[in-house]
């Protein structure tokens, strides 16, 4: 099943997708908007363009577990896109994704303006891969 990740953003949205065989998670790159509309103008594309059959929003939870404001936004973007998607929407836990994809551009060298026009990709990345190895280790309990 190929699946769509998105890590959603006041500027930026980065989205990641997998392979039929969802063994691996690959960026698509990161889409550069504030504007609601034209970030959910660009998921519906890539979902038709990529022949997406479930997309994944990142859900900013609190480290406690509980929904602050980022949330909230998060979850009324994957409402709406899952009015407007021939797709199911799910809503995912990317708690400490942008730490994790800090550390993976530390590792391989990537600064500056290079680096901030990579991390939100990293980060979908990060979230599906995520997804993909709870898919793997709890089958049909999606």
């Amino acid at each position: 099943m190929r699946i769509l990740a998105v890590d959603y953003g006041d500027a930026r949205t980065g989205l990641a997708i997998c392979d039929r065989g969802e063994l691996l998670a690959s960026p698509v790159g990161v889409f550069h908007s504030g504007d609601r509309e034209a970030v959910m103008e660009e998921i519906i594309r890539q979902v038709a363009e990529q022949k997406v059959e479930l997309v994944v929003v990142g859900n900013p939870l609190n480290m406690n577990g509980t929904a602050g404001p980022r949330s909230e936004l998060c979850h009324a973007l994957a409402n709406d896109l899952a009015e407007k998607l021939p797709c199911p929407v799910r809503m995912w836990d990317e708690r400490s994704t942008t730490v994790t994809a800090t550390q993976y551009l530390n590792m391989t060298d990537v600064r500056g303006k290079k680096r901030k026009n990579t991390i939100d990709a990293v980060a979908a990345t990060i979230i599906l891969e995520s997804y993909l190895a709870y898919r793997k280790n709890h089958p049909g309990e999606d």
